[in-house]
């Protein structure tokens, strides 16, 4: 079976995609969309496809099977609901929407036209963060007692000055929390659980931009785990995501997308060998390393295939949205904290 594919977007994550999807066997890209006609254009000579400006008309292009979805946040439920009402099966980048409101919407949207909605969260696949998922599940670390996670990137001023969109509230729907940090919420979600009522101050330290540039939370989660979680845009140079997650039997140390330290009371099995993620994420937004995209791709295919919930599915999606909102939240409320 072939899979052909709709991308919409054409900046820098639309290239990602496009490298992802020509890495499979059995996938081709049908048709491009975006605002830029030379960028498109250059995708499509590279990559394939059709060069599509006008939306409309990019979906009722034929054959597409499904759309990934590349285009700033906030437009997100906008087309992802457009494609599922064309019967295609949509795939979006991170976050889901810029609110659980819009992110409902697509959801529902999705449901009712049957199609599959999945949500670009590759940590969820890579091998490290995956091995570490089943420790936890498995209760290697026994009581979950503390998590400290450290999102401590930096962006030069040309990333947002060079965007339409970026660190807006429009379009972004945030700053380093909701498009940065949104990685590492999610991570801390699905490893640690629900959290149940955060303490939460933002602030926009550096850049000139509408949004935070810098975010800080503790976090109380349903278990009764506390976290200390801080992102940022702002720290020069940049340095790798770091996540401490201690227990009563250990602590695990993240770092990236590896386990640099597993100190338990009972030891684990064997860390698996895997291929370290080679983006600079601290320190620049190109993403060059496409693999853990094709990961997420592939699995997508499948769940069609096998129809099955793909890796994260809508409602997983918005679950970090919705943290996301209590946090925003409770960084303006008199008091700064919110009950989930």
């Amino acid at each position: 079976m072939t899979f052909h594919i709709g991308l919409i977007g054409g900046g820098n994550i639309t290239e990602t995609h496009a490298r992802a999807a020509r890495a499979i066997p059995g996938v081709e890209i049908s048709a491009i969309n975006g605002t830029n006609a030379e960028k498109i254009a250059r995708l499509c000579c590279e990559h394939g496809g059709t060069p599509y400006q006008d939306f409309a008309a990019f979906l009722k292009h034929r054959p597409i099977d499904l759309v990934i979805i590349g285009s700033p946040s906030g437009l997100h439920a906008t087309q992802g609901i457009a494609a599922a009402r064309q019967g295609l099966h949509v795939l979006t980048e991170k976050p889901i929407e810029i609110s659980t409101a819009r992110a409902d919407i697509l959801i529902e949207a999705a449901k009712q036209s049957k199609v599959h909605l999945g949500v670009i969260f590759q940590d969820r696949l890579k091998p490290h963060i995956r091995q570490l998922k089943n420790w936890v599940d498995q209760g290697l670390l026994g009581k979950l007692l503390l998590v400290d996670a450290r999102v401590k990137w930096y962006r030069p001023p040309e990333y947002y000055a060079s965007s339409r969109w970026r660190g807006t509230l429009a379009l972004d729907g945030g700053g380093a929390l909701i498009n940065q940090g949104v990685h590492t919420v999610d991570l801390l979600l699905w490893l640690l659980g629900d959290v149940v009522r955060v303490q939460a101050r933002t602030a926009t330290q550096l850049h000139k931009i509408e949004a935070e540039d810098t975010a800080v939370a503790i976090l109380e989660f349903a278990s009764g785990a506390l976290g200390i979680f801080h992102s940022t845009t702002a720290d020069y140079p940049g340095y790798p995501r770091r996540v401490e997650i201690s227990g009563s039997e250990g602590t695990v140390i993240l770092e990236h997308d590896r386990i640099i330290a597993a100190n338990l009371r009972n030891t684990p099995a064997a860390t698996e060998s895997a291929a370290l993620d080679e983006n600079q994420s601290a320190s620049t937004a190109v993403v060059s390393d496409f693999r853990g995209h094709q990961a997420v791709l592939e699995d997508f295919l499948q769940a069609i295939q096998h129809n099955r919930a793909p890796a994260c599915d809508g409602l997983e999606g918005r679950r970090s949205i919705a943290l996301i909102e209590s946090i925003y939240c409770a960084a303006k409320t008199p008091d700064r904290v919110v009950t989930v």
